[in-house]
């Protein structure tokens, strides 16, 4: 009997005391995260690299996920880069060709041999390797393809064939599909067997007609909980939730969310099945689409992450920095109209930014609220005017209550009681057109079949910025002046 187990009258072996504060106290243990970005972990890897021996180079990436190696090829600079690949060779995991992105994706492509990028491909589910694929230069592109077997290469191509960011280039081809009256034993046996038609992963068993258009789906979790005896047919859940190939993705993952799916299949037109997509798929393309439509909303492109490099960078952002300018020019063309009103009067200049900001951030507060729900498609044209009266007298609230107290500041600022009644005036009408125009905006441009999150921000800016300025300037040249 070893120390940690003691022996009870009836015969079994018991864990003792200690051994079960010993795992208790393990179980609480909170891993640390991301120790492979730590300054320690990066210099150690530095100088290891630096005594020019590739084994101790490889043994501090024997544990490491292939997440994790991405992360580090994207923060090291792009000389250790390029040495770690060289270090890593034929030991980088197929998964890391996935995993990683921006200008440390295009190092690793460009370095590794297109034969090792091609083998790769073969080992990675479906979906992944036609990212990987499309990520490729047209020359290296064609020269991997023509090295895979062609049974992966029509797999690939077939996949490729579909619309960008579609439901047929989310979806992995492997999956378990079996005809109706197989029993579960027979389904146990054969999922159980040395068969290389099996993936890896998955979750339910597809039920097909003679035609291989599904008629069902079976959990796992239900197939190992009935007797063997049972056909599939009696267990399986009719009428199964499928997905056109041709949906768009963000589509599907909407689906996904909705309908709390862990996998449904892919149907072609004749209603045939071709593939499934998973959770795991549906939270990179949630991710994805998140992050798009927040860079979007700064009004820079998805060429503008951390990892990409300058270049790309500058030309995502300088479009809509040019952009801006125009609508700033604009603003300023409202103000050159009162001129001569402003001359008059200095307190006008030091107020008017004040009421085009609070503005501007009461039309963003809107439009932010409005672009997720067009997004997650809790606003349509069946609740819009009721959402958008609620925002509306949300907005009046908001200008009623912050005019108060920004004409008792202009008053106590300045000293006078029309110019602090104005200046609360003004206030209002520009916060309750931010809300009008935070709402209005993103339903126009995306009935119009326009990203609301791309072009939203502008419009409402401008818009919050020229009736801010024409309000406050205007009713101070015809009361004041």
């Amino acid at each position: 009997m070893t120390n940690t187990e003691q022996h009870n009258p009836e015969g079994e072996n018991q864990p003792t005391p200690e051994a079960l504060a010993t795992a208790e106290s393990e179980a609480h243990e909170v891993p640390q995260t991301d120790v492979h970005l730590s300054r320690p972990f990066i210099d150690e890897l530095i100088d290891t690299m630096r005594s020019g021996e590739r084994e101790p180079v490889l043994a501090m990436f024997e544990e490491l996920h292939a997440a994790d190696v991405a992360d580090i090829l994207e923060v090291l600079p792009s000389n250790k880069r390029l040495q770690l690949i060289e270090y890593l060779g034929d030991k980088i995991d197929p998964d890391v060709l996935f995993e990683v992105e921006g200008e440390a994706q295009e190092e690793l492509y460009e370095h590794l041999p297109n034969d090792q990028i091609a083998d790769a491909v073969t080992e990675l589910e479906t979906d992944d390797a036609v990212y990987v694929i499309e990520e490729l230069e047209d020359a290296d592109r064609e020269e991997v393809m023509r090295a895979l077997a062609s049974d992966d290469r029509a797999a690939i191509e077939e996949n490729l064939s579909y619309p960008e960011d579609s439901a047929g280039r989310l979806m992995q081809r492997d999956l378990v599909a079996l005809p109706e009256f197989w029993t579960v034993g027979q389904t146990i046996d054969f999922l159980r067997s040395d068969n290389d038609a099996i993936p890896d992963d998955f979750y339910d068993v597809f039920i097909v007609d003679p035609s291989h258009r599904p008629v069902g789906t079976l959990p796992l979790s239900r197939l190992m909980r009935t007797q063997r005896d049972s056909t599939i047919a009696e267990i399986m859940e009719a009428d199964p939730y499928l997905i056109d190939v041709n949906t768009d993705q963000e589509e599907a993952a909407y689906q996904f969310t909705k309908y709390h799916l862990i996998s449904s299949g892919v149907v072609d037109d004749n209603g045939r099945l071709v593939g499934v997509i998973t959770v795991d798929d549906v939270v990179d393309v949630i991710e994805e689409e998140a992050e798009e439509d927040l860079l979007a909303l700064a009004g820079v492109g998805e060429e503008s992450g951390l990892n990409e490099n300058v270049v790309d960078i500058t030309r995502s952002r300088f479009a809509w920095l040019v952009v801006n300018l125009g609508t700033a020019i604009l603003a300023s063309t409202v103000i050159g109209l009162f001129d001569a009103t402003i001359e008059q009067m200095v307190a006008l200049a030091v107020l008017m930014p004040i009421v085009a900001s609070m503005g501007g951030n009461a039309g963003t507060q809107t439009m932010t609220v409005a672009v997720r729900a067009i997004a997650t498609k809790e606003l349509s044209s069946t609740n819009a005017i009721r959402v958008t009266a609620r925002e509306l007298m949300a907005a009046s609230l908001n200008g009623f209550a912050l005019a108060i107290f920004s004409a008792i500041v202009a008053y106590v600022w300045f000293g006078g009681a029309e110019l602090a009644l104005i200046f609360g005036t003004a206030m209002v009408v520009n916060i309750f057109v931010a809300g009008f125009s935070g709402m209005a905006i993103p339903m126009a441009l995306h009935k119009l079949e326009i990203d609301p999150a791309i072009a939203s921000s502008v419009f409402v800016t401008t818009i919050t910025d020229v009736v801010g300025f024409f309000a406050f300037l205007g009713l101070a040249a015809f009361f004041l002046l």
